[in-house]
């Protein structure tokens, strides 16, 4: 059996993101393009993965649905996109999505790039839910039930809220550059613990 030389298929990288996947004690990964039928498959997969998980039905509940809100961020809001997000086809967007264990609970995940201008929009969203209690995260939920969409938004506007709501922790998140300030996009990273 003859091996292309590691240089040019980066075996040596893979083994390296392999040694960290096991280190972080990562259940699922993906990054790529995403897809609404990408999703549905990726959560069939989790489904089937998190069934053999030492976690509580209630657990499991709120990873699928953290899962789920995090992989329709990717969907409807990443800024690069293999179709245009004004056509009527279903999107096709560039994101990651993780979720791993860590100190006896779950955490997800998500990446994606975001246009620079959209940065402080997300961030006076989240930044509040970070100091909210449960109870409060809940009545923000439920009002929001009660009052219309938001223009901007490709659902309901409770996705944030959804997933402070089943997190067990603050919600963590942050801007990474990606490719310099010259870029009109930056990554975005939201983490939930489950």
């Amino acid at each position: 059996m003859t091996f292309i030389p590691e240089t040019h298929i980066g075996v040596a990288s893979f083994h390296r993101f392999q040694q960290l996947a096991l280190e972080e004690h990562v259940v699922f990964y993906y990054t790529g393009y995403f897809s609404q039928t990408m999703v549905t498959a990726m959560g069939e997969a989790l489904r089937q993965r998190i069934s053999y998980l030492d976690a509580t039905n209630v657990t499991r509940r709120r990873l699928f649905s953290v899962y789920v809100e995090l992989a329709q961020n990717v969907v409807h809001y990443s800024a690069e996109a293999l179709s245009d997000c004004h056509q009527t086809v279903p999107e096709v967007r560039r994101g990651a999505i993780w979720i791993g264990e860590q100190d006896n609970h779950f955490y997800v995940v998500c990446a994606n790039p975001v246009l620079r201008q959209s940065v402080e929009q997300i961030r006076n969203k989240l930044e509040p839910l970070r100091a909210m209690s449960l109870d409060e995260i809940k009545s923000q939920y439920r009002d929001k039930l009660r009052r219309e969409t938001e223009v901007s938004s490709k659902g309901a506007g409770l996705g944030f809220l959804t997933v402070a709501r089943d997190a067990s922790e603050p919600i963590e998140f942050d801007f990474v550059d990606e490719y310099g300030s010259e870029n009109p996009t930056t990554l975005f990273y939201l983490k939930a613990i489950i």
